[in-house]
C-alpha cells in the first residue's frame, strides 16, 4: 500500500486531482477490475484519465477502449483527453464514426500502427449493437494490452439488450475494466447485474441474472390475458448487496468531497386550461378502458401515459403523426420565470415540440442570440459552439435541450437555475441533467424549478423519480437525500 501511495503522490499530472481523486486513484490503479461510482460533477472522467496515464507509464498497458453514450464521446475527445491525459504520455486518440471518407478511414488505421505511443479508442455505446462496431472493437482489442471502460455504465444495464452482451463479450479482451456512473441504480438494485458483471461474473456472487434476481428481488406470480408470468413486487438484502460492492468500487458525493454551493428546489404548480383539461379527461378515461378492455403490455401504458403527458405540455400527437397545440398555461408559466431569473438557466424539456414552441416563445420576448439548444435535431457541428456561447456569451441567457441529449457529459456552470419544463420517468437522465450546472466550477447556489401541471400525470411522474432515488440511496448505503 505504502508503494501505492507514493507512486500516485510523486506522479507528475496535467491537472492537480482534488485528494478524493487521489483516494479514488490509489483505491484502484492497479487493479483489473473497478468501478467509478462518483456522483456526477466530482471529475470521474479526470480519474480515469490519470489511471490511463500511470497504467501506460508502467507498462500495463498501450491501449484504452472508451465506451460512452453518443452525446458524451465528443467531449472526451476534444476536451476531457486533452486537459487531463499526462503531457509526458505520448498518444494517439481516435473518434469512431461508422459512416468515413478516406481520411478518417486513413486515421482509425493508425489505431492498429506500433510503436510506444498509447492507441486511445473511443466509442459511442450504440457502436457495440452493430456487428461493424464490434467486429472493429474486436480488433483493436486484439492488437493490445487494454484497458476498457464504461462512461456511464447503466447503458448495459439490461442483461438482454444486443449492445450489453457484445460489451460483455468484448470485455474478456481486455486486461483491464473499468465502470463509471454516479447513479448506478437509476430504476431498481437489478440494474447492477450487468455492470458488475462486465467487470467480473463473480463479483457479485451471482454468474446468472436471474438467481441475482431471486437474491435481491421479491417476485410475484400475475396472470395476464390467461398466461403466468413472474413479476418484481419489492426488492430484499440490499445492505448485503451494499457490501459486496465496496470491495471493487469507490464511491463518492459532491457534499463530501467538494466546497458547492446548495441545491434549491421549487415546484411552480401551474392549472390546465379548459380545452387542455377537457382533452385530458377525455383521453384519461379512454385510456382506461382501452387497457382494461385489452392485454396489459409495457408498451401500451406507456404509450397512454405519454398522451396525457404531451396534453399536460400543451400539445397532442394523433396516431398519424400529427402534433396539434392546445392552448395552455406552461409556456405562460415558463415566461414568467424567465422574468425573474438573475443571470442565465437552462431549461429542460422531455419533447422536441416544447423545444421548438420554447425557443420561438424566448426569442420573441428576449430577442435574437438569447437561446441556444442543445437536443436530438441540434447538428453535431453546432453543439460544442452552442455551449461556448452559454458559458461565455453575457447576450445568451438561456440553453434549452431534452436531459437524453444534452444530460451527459458537457458543463453548463453558467448557469444557476435550471427549470424543468416537463419531466421524464428516467431518474439518471433527470439526475444527469441536474448536474451540468452543479458540479466543479459553479460558484452560486443552484435553484432547480419543476413546472406541474396539478392533479395530472405530472404529478406521478416526480412521485415515480422520488421512489427511485430512495432506492438507490439505500444500495448504495446513503442517507435518503432531500429531493423534489
Amino acid at each position: 500500500m505504502v508503494v501505492k501511495k507514493v507512486i500516485i503522490m510523486n506522479y507528475k499530472f496535467k491537472t492537480p486531482p482534488y485528494k478524493h481523486q487521489l483516494d479514488a486513484l490509489e483505491k484502484s490503479w492497479n487493479k483489473e477490475t473497478f468501478a467509478y461510482f462518483m456522483e456526477m460533477g466530482t471529475g470521474k472522467t479526470k480519474v480515469l484519465i490519470d489511471n490511463l496515464s500511470v497504467l501506460y507509464d508502467k507498462g500495463k498497458i498501450n491501449g484504452a477502449l472508451i465506451i460512452a453514450p453518443k452525446g458524451v464521446i465528443g467531449t472526451w475527445y476534444n476536451q476531457e483527453i486533452p486537459a487531463h491525459l499526462a503531457d509526458h504520455v505520448s498518444h494517439k486518440s481516435v473518434l469512431w464514426q461508422a459512416t468515413i471518407n478516406q481520411k478518417q478511414q486513413d486515421k482509425l488505421d493508425t489505431l492498429f500502427e506500433t510503436g510506444e505511443d498509447l492507441h486511445i479508442l473511443i466509442m459511442n455505446v450504440e457502436a457495440l449493437s452493430s456487428e461493424k462496431g464490434t467486429r472493429f472493437a474486436t480488433k483493436f482489442l486484439n492488437c493490445h494490452k487494454t484497458l476498457m471502460a464504461i462512461d456511464e455504465s447503466t447503458t448495459i444495464k439490461n442483461p438482454q439488450a444486443k449492445r450489453t452482451k457484445n460489451i460483455i463479450k468484448l470485455s474478456e479482451r481486455a486486461k483491464y475494466r473499468r465502470i463509471m456512473t454516479g447513479s448506478p441504480v437509476t430504476k431498481n438494485p437489478l440494474d447492477l447485474f450487468s455492470q458488475c458483471y462486465f467487470l467480473d461474473p463473480f463479483h457479485l456472487n451471482h454468474e446468472s441474472y436471474y438467481s441475482f434476481r431471486m437474491r435481491y428481488a421479491v417476485m410475484k406470480t400475475a396472470n395476464i390475458a390467461g398466461r403466468k408470468i413472474q413479476l418484481v413486487s419489492g426488492f430484499r438484502n440490499l445492505g448485503e448487496l451494499s457490501e459486496k460492492l465496496k470491495p471493487f468500487s469507490y464511491r463518492v458525493l459532491k457534499e463530501d468531497c467538494l466546497d458547492l454551493p446548495d441545491k434549491i428546489y421549487m415546484k411552480r404548480q401551474i392549472n390546465l386550461s379548459p380545452d387542455q383539461h377537457k382533452l385530458y379527461e377525455q383521453m384519461r378515461k379512454e385510456a382506461l378502458a382501452t387497457l382494461n378492455g385489452k392485454k396489459v403490455t409495457t408498451v401500451n401504458a406507456l404509450t397512454q401515459l405519454m398522451r396525457l403527458h404531451q396534453i399536460t405540455c400543451g400539445h397532442f400527437t394523433s396516431d398519424d403523426g400529427v402534433t396539434q397545440p392546445i392552448k395552455n398555461n406552461r409556456i405562460d408559466e415558463l415566461m414568467d420565470i424567465l422574468e425573474e431569473v438573475e443571470g442565465k438557466a437552462i431549461i429542460w424539456a422531455h419533447y422536441q415540440y416544447d423545444i421548438t414552441t420554447i425557443i420561438k416563445e424566448v426569442t420573441k420576448v428576449h430577442g435574437p442570440g438569447s437561446i441556444v439548444d442543445y437536443y436530438g435535431l441540434t447538428p453535431q457541428d453546432e453543439r460544442q459552439p452552442n455551449i461556448k456561447k452559454f458559458q461565455s456569451d453575457p447576450k445568451c441567457r438561456f440553453l434549452v435541450g431534452t436531459p437524453s441529449t444534452g444530460g451527459y457529459g458537457i458543463t453548463l456552470t453558467a448557469a444557476n437555475t435550471v427549470i424543468y419544463y416537463s419531466n421524464g420517468y428516467d431518474l439518471e437522465k433527470r439526475l444527469q441533467s441536474e448536474d451540468r450546472a452543479h458540479r466543479i466550477g459553479q460558484k452560486k447556489n443552484v435553484t432547480y424549478i419543476d413546472i406541474i401541471a396539478e392533479d395530472t400525470v405530472d404529478e406521478k411522474i416526480v412521485k415515480a423519480l422520488r421512489n427511485k432515488i430512495n432506492i438507490a440511496s439505500e444500495v448504495l448505503g446513503e442517507e435518503l437525500k432531500d429531493w423534489i
